[in-house]
């Protein structure tokens, strides 16, 4: 088993700074938000947060699941913050954010897995945020058709689920999600609805180019809109190791024959996480 202890290159960062970074995370911090933006390390966070772009993640900060390469902790969950919809709304309308992403933890504990907050909390940053465009990236809520719909409901400008590794891959990687129920949420979604879909992967866990070029056909066979692909980092030791690093000529393959194949949106690259360049995909 190979262990990297070094970054190639491409994947050197500068530190964020910047007074819309400063005051984004001064803010989130003041009103004890959660952003997967900061609790996932995502490089991009000065960027997307200098552009008004963030991601909040709701339910609280500790997931039921065990996925392998989620720095997200795996617990007991809290108790749920019914005001927690509305604190999210004006939080955004206090950091004057343009666009948001909202995610949440897999609460499977739930009868209704989170789905009603997810609802709520929709519906009261319209209400407040008139001019705000929203992604939606969510769990699978194990497919069940009236949660998904709850979300189709409300209709954000994009809904996304990850399907984050290759099939081969997925029971390992993922640990309790199925790769042919993310593939069949984000179908349902599109024969229910005219909303954007969009997914993510990540690379560098040990599948081959082949698993890769299934996973894009497979998802342009659901009528995914929109697919992100970047380069996995592991949370901590404790976490599945980087087996390889993708280097950037064949991130350009992928998004190049992604695109041949129809997806309108693509990004991909070894630092490109799902929320990357997000306010574009509504466009």
């Amino acid at each position: 088993m190979k262990i990297f202890f070094y970054k190639p290159k491409w994947l050197r960062v500068k530190f964020p700074i910047g007074k819309k970074y400063n005051k984004i995370l001064k803010l989130s911090n003041d009103k004890n938000l959660n952003t997967i933006c900061k609790s996932g390390s995502c490089p991009n966070i000065d960027e997307c947060w200098g552009k008004g772009v963030a991601t909040f993640m709701i339910l609280g900060n500790i997931c039921t699941r065990s996925c392998k390469f989620c720095g997200v902790k795996t617990g007991k969950p809290k108790k749920i913050y019914f005001e927690e919809p509305k604190k999210v709304a004006h939080s955004i309308k206090i950091m004057r954010i343009k666009h948001a992403v909202i995610t949440s933890v897999d609460r499977d504990d739930l009868k209704d897995m989170g789905a009603i907050i997810w609802g709520k909390t929709i519906k009261a940053i319209r209400n407040i945020n008139h001019k705000i465009t929203l992604e939606t990236l969510i769990p699978d809520f194990k497919g069940r058709e009236d949660l998904i719909n709850i979300i189709i409901n409300e209709k954000p400008e994009v809904i996304s689920h990850n399907i984050e590794t290759v099939r081969r891959l997925t029971k390992k990687v993922r640990v309790q999600a199925k790769y042919d129920r993310s593939i069949n949420v984000l179908k349902y979604i599109k024969l229910k609805s005219n909303i954007r879909t969009k997914t993510g992967l990540m690379l560098g866990l040990g599948e081959t180019e082949e698993e890769v070029i299934q996973t894009l056909k497979d998802s342009i066979n659901a009528k995914i809109d929109i697919i992100t692909i970047g380069q996995y980092l592991s949370p901590s030791i404790k976490h599945l190791p980087v087996k390889n690093f993708i280097h950037p000529y064949l991130f350009k393959k992928y998004k190049n024959l992604a695109l041949d194949m129809g997806f309108l949106y693509v990004e991909s690259g070894p630092l490109i996480r799902s929320s990357y360049n997000a306010y574009k995909h509504v466009l």
